[in-house]
């Protein structure tokens, strides 16, 4: 389920910002649901370099067995060796995860992923709702972008761009934007109790290397999907890219348990 755009270089860049982005308040009540399991059983979906496992096993506490969830080997490889802490274990585990079923979540106290939903389908995020709530399992889903970006100072071709990167991550039936909304209504629809926080990235000056990496990812989707804005691409990044701009750009986090 990663993306093969998720190098191990931009995941380093961002796993910063990530861990300041996400809800402890969220990870609070996802650890509070565990807390009776030795030992917890976290199942980490597409999970890169292992950002989730490294922020969230010391909030988490006692002993843990993470099973780590990737179709990228290269990812795999260094979330094996990078999950640690007193009383962590991992695995992990290759392959394609698009026809998870409750079976397979035998045995797991919890479901996590970071940054997944956007580049899932509404039929892939379904079936993950159904197979935790079949599981019984609670699910702790972060990162999922919001669709709206904060730039600051502006720009008049701040929306045009905005939009045009929207609809490029609905390409091919990918949720995008949508995903965080699409699996909150899908848990609710199994009777799961979900709750949802914001968690976004707030980039300045001492972002710079992240934020301007973000920025060019974000024209090029914009200028990919909507080519009529590569004339003006250039110049927009040139005036984005003198220094001092600020970035907010929205996530939402998801933490949905069986009632």
């Amino acid at each position: 389920m990663t993306s093969p755009g998720f190098a191990p270089e931009w995941l380093a860049l961002r796993e910063p910002a990530d861990a300041a982005a996400r809800s402890v308040g969220l990870a609070d009540l996802a650890r509070d649901r565990v807390l009776n399991r030795d030992p917890v059983v976290v199942r980490d979906l597409g999970c890169g370099t292992g950002s989730m496992g490294r922020w969230l096993s010391a909030r988490l506490g006692g002993a843990q067995h993470w099973v780590l969830h990737d179709r990228d080997p290269r990812l795999l490889a260094v979330a094996g060796a990078a999950v640690t802490g007193p009383g962590v274990t991992t695995r992990t585990a290759e392959g394609d995860l698009s026809a998870l079923r409750a079976a397979d979540l035998a045995g797991t106290s919890l479901v996590t992923a970071s940054a997944l939903l956007d580049v899932l389908t509404r039929e892939q995020v379904n079936g993950l709702a159904a197979a935790c709530v079949g599981a019984g399992v609670p699910a702790l889903l972060t990162l999922s972008v919001a669709g709206r970006v904060e730039l600051d100072p502006a720009d008049p071709l701040d929306a045009r761009f905005q939009d045009a990167f929207n609809d490029h991550q609905r390409r091919s039936g990918l949720l995008g934007p949508d995903a965080a909304r699409a699996a909150e209504e899908a848990f609710a629809d199994l009777g799961a109790h979900v709750e949802t926080r914001p968690s976004p990235w707030r980039l300045g000056p001492a972002h710079a290397a992240l934020t301007a990496e973000w920025l060019r990812g974000w024209v090029g989707a914009a200028v990919e999907q909507d080519p009529a804005l590569a004339a003006d691409a250039p110049g927009y990044l040139r005036r984005r890219s003198t220094g001092g701009l600020r970035v907010v750009v929205h996530h939402t986090d998801l933490l949905a348990f069986p009632s």
